[in-house]
């Protein structure tokens, strides 16, 4: 089975073009074996390219517990690349179907390959039944809940997918940035208030137009981007009240750049996307 590793600032998955192959018959249990790091191929999950009736092409998205997403921001700028790079479609614009429906994305090319996307990621998804979440309000802004032993503070978002934005204190951004994201992800991805598990990000915020943030992804554990998230901080960030509607976003893989726009209220996403190397994964 051929395969390629792309990722989207270090966010990485393994790619199957399933426009001209077939589609694996197991792909969740799939997602688990080419995702361990010691073991597989190492990433933070598998992403099918398949064919669409109403878009270029269509995304299927498996984290690394095998359990199936909706959406993933940084995947998406790479299945973009791949479909224009590898002649599925080699048009500037193209449209993706995905768990949130069809997005447009158009593509910076430089020398005949996509550097760059920049991605129509619709409407934020603010009514907390919807998200979903317990938490009160639509949408829950600066709400309290407590994961483990520690209470937090959150505003939840969806982009497609469920995320909670935390800003901690300064004392969480020392030395060591990651402790709070591996100690409490995995308790907030799992706390009672989310009944889909969610994405948690913790959020320092510089100025009025650029945050540093740090990510637990819901079924892939620390990463290090996540574009969906990213996004969800850009609103978060205007319902709160910490930032402006145009957002630089400094995550551990580089930065992306956010905006939410106020004429179609859509979140648009610009970053990179890279591919690493193309390979065979035994079937058998």
């Amino acid at each position: 089975m051929r395969f390629t590793k792309m990722h989207g600032l270090g966010n990485d998955y393994v790619y199957l073009d399933c426009v001209r192959n077939a589609v694996p018959a197991d792909p969740a249990a799939l997602a688990v074996a080419v995702s361990d790091r010691h073991f597989g191929i190492g990433s933070d999950g598998l992403i099918l390219i398949c064919k669409s009736e109403v878009a270029d092409a269509r995304m299927r998205m498996f984290n690394a517990d095998g359990s199936e997403s909706e959406m993933c921001g940084n995947g998406l700028r790479c299945v973009a690349k791949f479909v224009h790079d590898h002649g599925i479609a080699a048009k500037q614009k193209l449209t993706i179907e995905t768990g949130r429906g069809v997005l447009t994305v158009e593509l910076e090319i430089v020398a005949g390959k996509a550097e760059r996307v920049r991605v129509n990621m619709g409407e934020p998804i603010l009514e907390s039944a919807k998200i979903p979440t317990t938490l009160p309000g639509d949408p829950p802004v600066n709400v309290s809940f407590t994961a483990g032993s520690k209470a937090f503070v959150g505003t939840c978002v969806s982009m497609g997918n469920p995320h909670v934005v935390i800003y901690p204190d300064d004392t969480y951004f020392g030395v060591q940035p990651r402790d709070l994201v591996a100690e409490f992800g995995p308790l907030v991805e799992n706390a009672p208030e989310f009944p889909r598990r969610i994405n948690a990000h913790f959020v320092k915020v510089h100025s009025p137009g650029e945050v540093t943030m740090r990510t637990w992804e819901r079924g892939s554990g620390i990463t290090l981007a996540c574009g969906t998230g990213a996004c969800a901080v850009c609103v978060a960030g205007v319902l709160t009240g910490r930032t402006g509607r145009k957002l630089l976003a400094h995550l551990p893989g580089g930065d992306l750049e956010l905006e939410w726009n106020q004429a179609d209220n859509c979140v648009y996403m610009t970053g990179p996307a890279t591919e690493v190397f193309s390979g065979e994964w035994p079937t058998s």
